[in-house]
């Protein structure tokens, strides 16, 4: 039986939705499960750190929810580059579950699939639009996820991703510890505010509000320089808004269809030596083809 799964990209935070927002964009990890083998057997060409074998990601993720997974050869194709706050990790902890459902009959809903990544993974905001697609916004209460789809507003999006990898954990341990009270709670009501201005379709004013985080940008800033300089450019080419993707080094700009050729041609004057695409929103999430 060939199988292969599709999962996306995603993009978390949106500037105040620390750890609990996150949008599925048009790049894409496919697995394809090709014939049953002796041992587990992962062709790819995503680099030398990447195993090609049961030590997998992929498969370390599907063998930990069914143990007597049948080893196959898989073919793994990516345009997700690794740690560039792009969801990599995310895409393949949400690949191996479906590995699991589709040859181990591991019978999950999407909220138990959501559920089993996010535990997975620590945090619910990339996995959860990966795998419902679209823009969600999710929680955990007493230890169970709680995960909300919306409908992202119609807008086009540039990632500027950097040569330069940057890992979760040191840009997690620039971060402070705590927040003053009351600061926090401002933070709260902005990300909480552009939850709203999103579910009504209000994307100016969700512009303004993601740009306006307390929780992790101003920290991050050393490690990111080009985020200060990006979004300077897209005040100037009237962009919707420009935020930290997830832990960066990628930052991503919404902005209209009318103005994305003049914001990318001013970002290309300027030498930095990122990588720019131009992306949507995904709104399907992880899908399967047999």
């Amino acid at each position: 039986m060939k199988v292969q799964i599709r999962v996306p990209a995603t993009s978390a935070n949106l500037g105040p939705g620390f750890d609990s927002l996150g949008i599925a964009i048009t790049l894409y990890l496919t697995v394809t499960v090709l014939e049953e083998n002796s041992n587990w057997i992962v062709e790819h060409d995503m680099g030398k750190g990447i195993p090609h074998n049961e030590t997998n990601m992929i498969i370390k993720t599907a063998l930990r929810l069914c143990p007597s997974l049948p080893a196959h050869r898989i073919k793994v194709e990516s345009d997700i580059p690794l740690a560039r706050g792009l969801g990599s990790s995310s895409s393949a902890i949400v690949a191996g579950i479906e590995l699991a459902v589709q040859l181990g009959k591991v019978s999950l809903t999407k909220t138990e699939k959501v559920q089993q990544a996010a535990e997975l993974e620590g945090h619910p905001d990339n996995v959860a639009p990966a795998i419902l697609g679209d823009f969600v916004v999710s929680s955990f209460v007493d230890g169970k996820n709680i995960s909300i789809k919306g409908y992202f507003p119609e807008t086009r999006l540039v990632a500027y991703i950097p040569e330069q990898e940057l890992l979760t954990t040191e840009s997690r341990n620039v971060l402070p510890k705590q927040l003053p009270f009351m600061e926090a709670t401002h933070a709260g009501s902005i990300g909480n505010t552009l939850v709203a201005a999103l579910m009504t379709n209000q994307l100016e004013q969700a512009g303004q509000l993601m740009e306006a985080d307390l929780y992790h940008e101003r920290y991050r800033q050393k490690l990111v320089p080009h985020l200060a300089q990006l979004r300077k450019i897209g005040h100037l080419h009237h962009a919707v808004a420009t935020y930290l993707s997830g832990a960066g080094p990628t930052v991503m700009t919404i902005i209209s269809e009318q103005k994305l050729d003049a914001f990318t041609d001013a970002v290309k004057q300027t030498g930095l030596s990122g990588k720019l695409v131009n992306l949507e929103v995904d709104r399907q999430g992880v899908t399967v083809k047999k």
